[in-house]
């Protein structure tokens, strides 16, 4: 089960908008939704999980590029809105390259190009990765991890969040639970 929702700060807070994601297909039709829910070209963060899985926190300031993190890059990989969120760029691959990322970038001991699904997916219980459309995908966090430090949440804190309720525990620190909790 999938849960997806806008804040967007304003004068008085935090404004909080659960969002349909089914007409979203890349990361500019996310960032462009955030946008219109921005008041003022402020900062809008987009809450994106999939229950005990993973999340992801998108977060846009004007008109910045987006900023990205993802819990958990692998699980991500398998879902079609996490997909969304893992850009060529955030896995360390050139645009246009032959869709296997750079392992020596990744830092990985990944499975080569051609090889059966399944074995990739045993390295996944590894710690290394997986294969996904014939992509190799980190497991673990990926992106920007200080994406919340100026709102409260530090990289350490981010790291050790709980896919169960992350969402809700950043939400706590921003001053937006409740606000949050009135869309889910």
């Amino acid at each position: 089960m999938y849960f997806a929702a806008l804040l967007a700060r304003t004068e008085d807070g935090w404004e909080a908008s659960d969002t349909e994601l089914d007409d979203v297909e890349t990361l500019s039709d996310l960032t462009d939704l955030a946008r219109e829910a921005s008041v003022d070209d402020d900062t809008v963060l987009v809450f994106i999980e999939q229950e005990d899985a993973w999340f992801g926190v998108v977060r846009v300031d004007g008109e910045e590029d987006p900023r990205i993190y993802v819990s958990d890059a692998a699980a991500a990989a398998r879902s079609s809105y996490g997909e969304i969120l893992l850009t060529d760029e955030l896995l360390g691959r050139d645009p246009g390259d032959d869709g296997v990322a750079d392992l020596d970038s990744l830092d990985l001991d990944g499975t080569e190009d051609g090889e059966p699904e399944d074995e990739a997916d045993a390295d996944e219980e590894d710690g290394v990765g997986t294969t996904v459309k014939g992509e190799i995908v980190p497991s673990g966090p990926i992106g920007d991890r200080e994406v919340l430090v100026d709102l409260g949440v530090n990289e350490k804190e981010l790291l050790t969040l709980d896919s169960t309720d992350a969402l809700g525990e950043i939400a706590e620190v921003l001053g937006a639970a409740e606000v949050l909790e009135t869309v889910r």
